[in-house]
């Protein structure tokens, strides 16, 4: 494809080399009708001539000859590591004595694919999916954080925070922290990514059920109404009372495959994300300071933050009635 300076597209270089060929314009005349060298418009010229219409195609600037490529042997051991151990370019060049940009540049050659985007325990290509609709999906799971004892973490020296270990210790023989934990409650639709979270006392069935019913009633309130639902096989999901309540919503469950997170990815994700940038994003003085932090973050990111996998739109934009409403 010409560079936005190029003075011929294909159609101009095949007017200029018809003016030289079928119309016997001299060189010099036809290079300054159209504004290249005269070498620029032989070379044209020759290729019309050669090659007729097609050869005003651009062609690739890729060698015939590499003599400095890389041996076939040695780009052999390079595949063979990244297929045997998953290793990333650096690895393999130490092991082999090779440059890593040298490995990257063979496995970019080959077409392999990056470690990022493969599964770990196989070492397969990982299946994305994406469900074209909002609500066609959701993904709900539950993320465990231990609560933050008053004056921070040990972000202040070892002699606060053993000030405040003992001050959430219990007088029994042998006691422990007592400071307990948070249990995330989560839902993120698959098509849009947009999430929504409690911060709850407790995984029971009871407190799962309940954390559904609020959740469903936000995403209507959003405009979505949810038909699928995907968990893992957490006790609280497999409950008697888990599977009326849904069905009484009219929405099918689906189950992961034991062992395998990779399966509710798009949440675990999320969770992840959630932990870098709002539960550890920095050292708070207390629970009750993070926990006060979380709306604003979530709005934040339902309808500011740039998301990767929607090509740097926030979920809030695939949500048709919320585009432009939270600014």
């Amino acid at each position: 494809m010409p560079h936005a300076n190029a003075p011929l597209t294909e159609r101009g270089r095949l007017r200029l080399a018809r003016c030289v060929v079928d119309d016997g314009w001299p060189l010099r005349r036809a290079a300054e009708r159209f504004q290249v060298s005269p070498t620029t418009a032989k070379r044209w010229a020759d290729r019309y001539r050669a090659e007729g219409p097609a050869g005003m195609v651009d062609r690739s600037s890729r060698p015939y000859r590499s003599p400095r490529r890389t041996p076939a042997p040695v780009e052999r051991k390079v595949l063979h590591l990244r297929a045997k151990r998953r290793w990333g370019p650096a690895r393999i060049g130490g092991r082999l004595g090779v440059a890593a940009s040298t490995c990257h540049a063979v496995l970019r050659r080959a077409g392999v694919p990056r470690l990022a985007h493969l599964d770990r325990a196989t070492g397969r290509p990982v299946r994305r999916y994406e469900h074209s609709a909002p609500g066609d999906l959701v993904h709900v799971d539950i993320k465990k954080l231990g609560n933050i004892p008053d004056g921070g973490w040990r972000t202040q020296g070892r002699a606060q925070g053993d000030r405040n270990k003992r001050a959430h210790t219990t007088r029994r023989h042998n006691a422990k922290p007592v400071i307990g934990y948070a249990y995330l409650h989560t839902a993120i639709d698959d098509h849009s990514r947009l999430a929504y979270t409690e911060i709850l006392d407790d995984e029971r069935k009871e407190t799962a059920a309940g954390f559904w019913l609020r959740a469903q009633s936000w995403f209507a309130s959003h405009g979505i109404t949810v038909r699928r639902m995907i968990t893992d096989n957490g006790s609280c999901y497999k409950s008697f009372l888990w599977r009326d309540t849904l069905r009484a919503a009219g929405i099918s469950v689906k189950k992961t495959r034991p062992f395998r997170p990779q399966t509710n990815g798009k949440v675990e994700r999320f969770h992840r994300t959630l932990a870098d940038e709002w539960a550890y994003a920095k050292p708070y003085s207390s629970e009750a300071a993070r926990r006060a932090a979380l709306p604003a973050w979530l709005h934040a990111y339902n309808h500011h933050r740039a998301h990767t996998a929607l090509d740097g739109h926030p979920p809030a934009s695939r949500v048709p009635n919320l585009t432009g409403q939270n600014i």
